[in-house]
């Protein structure tokens, strides 16, 4: 196990503790900054016990420690280490709902605030999953556990080798993969009741050209303002939520 992935069993945070907690991952600790109190901190408790899980009541300078700079709001949790979920377990995820696939790629998203933001929508979204490469990218730790607000208890995460050889792979299996372009057709007129894929670049340099060379479409987001771009996370909750909209009709 390389020093990031052991690194990945901390969660720290009132909401994702909360959620980590509700979930079936393994807990081996509970750690609560001393003299704390509140709603969110009874449950907390009330759930380490229901689960019997032991609970160390320690000094905040503890927890600094051991999340290095993450807002631990006095609550840091040592979890068995996030695991990634595999291709099937996306369509998995898909047919248990009786939905057509909707999968998000991640080609190359670096910060964990973009992971753990688009992660949220993800979720909130209806999307099946997250696909991400292993190499020149960020992957589930701590920072993107936080950031998601427990949004990484819900969404599989599928982490592989070569991007370009699963998106042959989810073609074969009936997909449609759509990118990001200054130069592509209007979201508002994009298709989204097709399974899908929807793929979003590198927060610097978008999507890379291997991976832009097998898209089936590209969209762009009307803007009128001086800055013609948006944040990856923007960008892809605008595009996320246009799938949900056009398969509720709403």
């Amino acid at each position: 196990m390389d020093e990031e992935e052991q690194q990945q069993d901390l969660v720290a945070g009132r909401l994702p503790a909360i959620e980590v907690l509700k979930s079936e991952r393994d807990i081996n600790k509970v750690f609560i900054q001393e003299g704390l109190s509140g709603s969110k901190m009874n449950e907390i408790q009330q759930l380490s016990k229901k689960r019997n899980v032991q609970i160390s009541y320690v000094p905040k300078t503890k927890l600094d420690r051991l999340v290095e700079g993450v807002v631990h709001q006095g609550v840091v949790i040592a979890a068995a280490a996030f695991q990634y979920a595999t291709i099937d377990d996306l369509f998995a995820a898909a047919a248990a709902k009786n939905e057509d696939p909707f999968f998000i790629i991640l080609d190359g998203v670096e910060d964990p605030h973009n992971l753990g933001s688009i992660m949220r929508t993800a979720d909130a979204s209806g999307a099946h999953g997250i696909i991400i490469p292993k190499r020149r990218a960020v992957g589930l730790t701590a920072t993107v556990a936080k950031a998601s607000t427990g949004a990484i208890e819900h969404v599989p995460v599928a982490r592989v080798t070569n991007l370009t050889h699963t998106i042959n792979e989810l073609k074969e299996r009936g997909i449609w993969f759509y990118g990001t372009d200054m130069e592509g057709q209007d979201y508002r007129k994009w298709e989204t009741t097709i399974p899908l894929a929807l793929v979003i670049g590198n927060e610097g340099k978008g999507i890379t050209r291997l991976v832009k060379e097998q898209m089936d479409g590209m969209l762009t987001i009307p803007m009128t303002g001086h800055v013609q771009s948006l944040n990856a996370s923007v960008a892809a909750s605008l595009l996320m939520y246009e799938v949900f909209r056009g398969r509720h009709k709403i």
